[in-house]
């Protein structure tokens, strides 16, 4: 109880814009950053001197969003890095590997990789464009597609760096693994199943994303490879992640639902705290910036947990 009610009052932040580091020369993606807590990670690594992707598929909202972000610029006196979009769509496949191929024909390094975008309980029956439950899509299949095409050059960037756990990948969990998840834990058939419980087939996807996390850690976590893989819980934010939840829960919720610029600090410290270190691998990490003290690690023992991996590794085998 005192770890979940610590999600919902976590302590004050120990990275912020205020403590970070000058970021030039560092090259961030962040997905979904035109909005919410990516807008608000996109602004901080940009203002402290970063070259920042904001990976989504509206270049309409993603150049608002860099525009509003440089606008934000003129009054402050540091040294801006760079802004610039990359269009791909997370709920179709087919659009990644061309992204990635852009991203790499002008880029020789990747610092963090934030897998920050995501979906949750939109209209029953929404689907992905090669027809997966649209919530798995989003958050799970197209990150990890994502993540496996830009591992050589997160391994190039990671042995020029010769700083184990300097190069990261963050995935994005929920408060609500650590809410609704029984103590049988998940079975492959319920997590690649379409429940009618559009909630349900959330939590799936959030708990999934610590599975991708853990297994990313042991793929890559090894001092040969040297990036460090971890999931968060970003926090509650009033975000537009509620634009499909009915009115009444933002209504509810309000008094412990805190601004997008928190959640930034969550992921801010998970991708670039130096308290972190290889070995930290597949952890997760609670709001605002601390290593979970007692996480469901039962729940990545599992056979679901490995089968899990296998099923999303065959998804996205042709798009490779």
């Amino acid at each position: 109880m005192g770890v979940t009610f610590s999600q919902f009052f976590p302590p004050s932040p120990t990275l912020t814009e205020a403590d970070l580091p000058n970021q030039a020369g560092k090259v961030f993606i962040v997905t979904g950053g035109y909005s919410g807590v990516g807008k608000e990670l996109c602004t901080i690594l940009y203002q402290a001197g970063g070259t920042v992707y904001l990976a989504g598929r509206s270049k309409e909202k993603a150049q608002e969003a860099i525009s509003y972000i440089k606008r934000l610029e003129m009054n402050n006196k540091s040294l801006p890095g760079k802004l610039v979009f990359l269009e791909l769509s997370l709920d179709n496949l087919a659009t990644i590997k061309p992204a990635v191929e852009r991203f790499t024909s002008v880029e020789t390094r990747l610092d963090v990789l934030f897998n920050n975008a995501g979906v949750s309980n939109p209209p029953p029956g929404s689907i992905s464009v090669q027809g997966d439950e649209l919530q798995m899509a989003t958050n799970c299949l197209g990150p990890h597609l994502l993540t496996q095409l830009l591992l050589p050059i997160m391994r190039k960037t990671g042995n020029v760096l010769q700083s184990p756990g300097a190069v990261r990948v963050i995935w994005t969990s929920s408060i609500i693994v650590d809410l609704s998840v029984s103590k049988e834990g998940i079975s492959l058939k319920e997590l690649t199943t379409i429940s009618k419980n559009q909630q349900y087939n959330y939590l799936k996807t959030k708990l999934s994303n610590w599975f991708l996390a853990s297994h990313l850690a042991t793929q890559v976590g090894a001092d040969a490879d040297g990036i460090l893989s971890l999931t968060i819980n970003p926090g509650n934010m009033k975000t537009g992640l509620l634009r499909h939840m009915p009115a009444i829960v933002g209504i509810l919720f309000s008094p412990i639902l805190y601004h997008a610029r928190m959640g930034a600090y969550t992921a801010l410290w998970a991708g670039l705290s130096k308290k972190l270190n290889i070995h930290d691998g597949g952890k997760y990490i609670l709001p605002w910036g601390r290593i979970h003290p007692s996480p469901r690690v039962d729940l990545l023992d599992t056979m679901s947990a490995r089968e899990f991996v296998e099923f999303c590794d065959r998804k996205i085998v042709d798009f490779m």
